[in-house]
């Protein structure tokens, strides 16, 4: 092969190969830019779900906290009218009864609830509601609102608060064998932040009103053995000889 026809051959195959190089390189580059195109619109959704839920708990905070506003406003009576006059008016930002105050401050913790159900605060809320309701003598309507809060954040304070609110509030029923067990399972939880001695206090009380005077005995003979120290000792002692004697 002549010398001329090998340098052609040779240039050749450069230009092949800076064209396959070419060629790689350019979608090498769309692949990159496709990449940090991927990366921007991530953290650009990140960014955003970011802002929405800081946007989200701050008007659930603020809604809470204006639910929270009315149910710690004072209660003033108001004052006997003198002879001849008007009835006077309420002082502005107090209540003249407790009833007033709690029947006002309930639907602004179920607003905060229902407009924010996921949040900290709107379970919070949902949590006052129920105790507002149960206060109220709504029973059954605070047994659904504290089921939910139950349902929604199992592992929390509120939580388990609420599970012995559920407890209570069907014991206030008539619905003593669901309330029994709830009380029962709490009672074995001894890592729970709910102190046992109390939650052995409404165990046994709703067993002596279900007439299950046995389990009754067991339960405030724990109170008085294993918690000595315990509030309830005295209340244990003298409804232990009462189940006792009734059994």
């Amino acid at each position: 092969m002549k010398s001329i026809e090998r340098h052609k051959l040779k240039e050749n195959e450069f230009a092949r190969t800076v064209a396959h190089a070419r060629a790689a390189v350019g979608a090498r580059q769309r692949d990159i830019a496709l990449v940090v195109l991927m990366a921007i619109v991530a953290l650009a959704a990140a960014g955003g779900y970011a802002w929405w839920r800081s946007s989200r708990n701050a008007r659930a905070n603020a809604a809470l906290a204006s639910a929270l506003a009315v149910y710690e406003a004072p209660v003033v009576p108001p004052a006997p009218p003198t002879p001849g006059s008007a009835p006077p008016l309420p002082q502005p930002g107090t209540f003249q009864t407790q009833q007033a105050k709690l029947e006002a401050a309930l639907p602004k913790f179920l607003e905060a609830a229902d407009k924010f159900p996921g949040t900290e605060a709107g379970i919070t809320a949902r949590y006052h509601a129920a105790s507002l309701l149960a206060t109220l003598g709504r029973h059954a309507e605070a047994e659904t609102r504290f089921k939910e809060v139950a349902d929604r954040s199992s592992d929390s304070i509120y939580g388990r608060t609420a599970r012995l609110g559920l407890a209570e509030t069907q014991v206030a029923q008539g619905k003593f064998d669901p309330a029994i067990a709830i009380y029962t399972e709490l009672s074995r939880d001894t890592a729970s932040q709910i102190p046992v001695d109390s939650v052995l206090m409404h165990l046994g009380r709703a067993c002596a009103r279900a007439g299950r005077k046995e389990e009754a005995v067991r339960a405030f003979n724990r109170i008085v053995e294993e918690f000595p120290q315990s509030l309830y000792v005295a209340d244990a002692r003298r409804e232990l000889a009462e189940a006792r004697r009734a059994s």
